[in-house]
């Protein structure tokens, strides 16, 4: 998103390996992990943590780097494990409090917000 709330091109309008996955037009998450994931990437690049530009080479490195298919959740997989090595490498968070955040979801101390 851009400043006035204009998609900004540069993420709505990804090509090759890095686009995002679509149905007649419109974005597709198949899980609400998804959805989180796509806002917290582009929220921190609307906050001017990273240019989004970096977020897309390491999701197009990414996909490189593994065989997921065509498959939406196969895609944000590798858009997670993008998002994960850019804000840990930034010093966004760290590897102990992303091990802890990722534990408490799997072990359900921490709950879903829908």
């Amino acid at each position: 998103m851009t400043t006035d709330s204009t998609p900004d091109p540069r993420i709505a309008e990804m090509q090759g390996d890095a686009s995002l996955p679509r149905k007649n037009g419109e974005l597709v998450f198949e899980a609400p992990w998804e959805g989180r994931a796509f806002g917290m990437a582009v929220a921190l690049n609307d906050s001017q943590c990273y240019d989004w530009n970096e977020f897309r080479n390491h999701l197009i490195a990414k996909i490189a780097d593994s065989d997921n298919g065509e498959e939406p959740s196969a895609y944000y997989e590798s858009w997670l494990a993008s998002f994960e090595a850019l804000v840990l490498e930034k010093g966004l968070v760290t590897p102990a409090e992303l091990d802890e955040r990722t534990h408490e979801f799997e072990t359900g101390e921490r709950e879903d917000v829908y």
